[in-house]
């Protein structure tokens, strides 16, 4: 029977909440708005304490029997064609994990690719599962990672037949995709699943010139962030699964495990709203969306000193297999300034904020919510930059190795050396010594140093020139990197 995709049985559920004037003797203490602290409210809004309510004993009864969330996950799973659809309002770093300790068990091998979020590392850490590193494809001229290939895949099942699944993330955040279909065919000819991280593809779904969506190209069990390219709010996160390898009830329970008990509804209500939007208009949305991106790319090459990534530099053999033109990547070397001290600049001079740089680039995302006066506004902002670029270019210079150099030795599992014994040594003398802490330029949060490497110094050059340049690592213990934490007999 067909769903009807006008429902938005969350929405609805508050719609009958307030109608009904339901009065709740229960948490949360704020009580719709009435306690809430009068200057929170000017800046919040009411609808925000409106929408705070239980999900059940408040927007459903206490058993649940309206199915209002079964329902709104039922209508997801059916829009993107998956056979479940379960969400989660602690972000896709939870359902990453969720995921991941579905698939495979302490003392199991899992394949993963080495551009992995530090999500995906965190939960190695708590699960106490043997990664078999996969190594990304990397770009030398341009010192950049795209997704693993799906031959490396088969290798590493090759060496490693006992390993219970695999794990790839795709799209990449500088939007480059896997041959997921490929990577699929890898697993499923050993019976083995497969995971995607596609936290940056809730958009996929809903357009044909777009990078293949998990689901379609065979994927078992994806992740995805509602709240990165959709509509979503903060930490609004969605996993779908299909097939027969993955069991919907252990997956369930993974995530009840992890998650929290005090769902907060606005996520909910933000993941149900995107779905009946996009099923309606998602196509002309991301119609509007790649007009405009195309657009804006265009514009942005004529400026002096910039160089927008397209499909011609990232996709082709060794690199990516597709490619998505929403996040538009702009390579600045040529202005001699580094994307710390750029994207710095706009913020302080346009009030821009950009979604991601390093040492050479810049990134904005461009969405279906974005419009000729955002993106105007944005290339204003580009101009300006590359008229000031002479003021700095005294920015200091990140030391980037080679790839071969940036790739460590794995001597203990993530999960041991984490929980091990730790000592606080001077980062300019800790080459030899094992990593205890991961060690993660922010964005776009792959760590650098993950806890059982050995560590070596053009890595430690790399995160102490990066620190000097504007690099962000805030889950290390001394984010200036003055000190990296090891273990201690290590």
């Amino acid at each position: 029977m067909a769903l009807n995709h006008d429902e938005a049985p969350v929405l609805d559920a508050l719609v009958r909440y307030h109608e009904a004037d339901e009065l709740g003797f229960s948490p949360p203490g704020h009580k719709q708005a009435r306690g809430a602290d009068p200057r929170a409210r000017a800046v919040l809004g009411d609808a925000v304490y409106l929408g705070d309510v239980l999900a059940e004993g408040g927007l459903d009864d206490r058993l649940g029997r309206a199915r209002v969330l079964e329902r709104a996950e039922e209508l997801m799973a059916d829009a993107v064609h998956a056979d479940h659809t379960y969400f989660s309002t602690c972000g896709s770093s939870l359902s990453v994990k969720a995921a991941m300790l579905t698939v495979t068990s302490p003392g199991h091998s899992l394949v993963v690719g080495r551009d992995a979020h530090k999500s995906v590392v965190a939960g190695l850490i708590l699960s106490g599962v043997e990664p078999v590193w996969v190594e990304p494809q990397w770009d030398a001229k341009r010192h950049l990672a795209h997704p693993p290939s799906a031959a490396a895949y088969d290798r590493a099942f090759t060496g490693h037949p006992d390993a219970d699944g695999a794990l790839v993330t795709s799209p990449t955040p500088y939007g480059t995709a896997a041959d997921l279909r490929g990577i699929a065919e890898v697993c499923h000819r050993r019976g083995k699943p497969l995971i995607v991280d596609e936290a940056w593809g809730a958009h996929l779904p809903f357009h044909d010139r777009l990078p293949a969506w998990a689901m379609d190209a065979g994927a078992d069990v994806c992740v995805t962030s509602i709240h990165k390219m959709g509509s979503g709010l903060e930490q609004g996160s969605v996993f779908h699964l299909q097939g027969d390898l993955i069991d919907p009830a252990e997956l369930a329970s993974r995530a009840d495990l992890l998650g929290t008990t005090s769902p907060n509804v606005l996520l909910y209500a933000g993941i149900d709203a995107w779905r009946r939007q996009m099923v309606q208009h998602g196509h002309d949305l991301i119609d509007h969306a790649l007009r405009l991106a195309e657009r804006t790319r265009s514009a942005i090459e004529g400026i002096d000193g910039f160089h927008v990534h397209d499909a011609d530099d990232f996709c082709g053999p060794g690199h990516a297999a597709d490619f998505d033109p929403l996040p538009v990547v702009m390579d600045i070397e040529a202005l001699g300034t580094t994307g710390y001290r750029a994207a710095d600049w706009l913020r302080e001079h346009h009030h821009i904020d950009l979604h991601l740089f390093d040492h050479r680039r810049i990134s904005a995302q461009l969405t279906h919510a974005d419009d000729d006066r955002t993106v105007d506004r944005l290339l204003t902002g580009l101009r300006d930059l590359a008229e000031h670029a002479e003021e700095l270019r005294d920015a200091p210079r990140v030391y980037v190795p080679s790839p071969a150099e940036l790739r460590m030795e794995q001597a203990r599992l993530p999960r041991d050396a984490y929980f091990d014994v730790h000592e606080d040594v001077p980062a300019n003398s800790a080459a030899g010594r094992m990593a205890g802490e991961m060690v993660t330029p922010y964005p776009p949060g792959i760590p650098a140093v993950l806890p059982g490497e050995r560590l070596t110094e053009p890595v430690l050059r790399y995160l102490t020139t990066g620190v000097a340049a504007g690099m962000n690592l805030p889950d290390a213990a001394d984010s200036q990197l003055d000190t990296i934490r090891v273990v201690a007999d290590g």
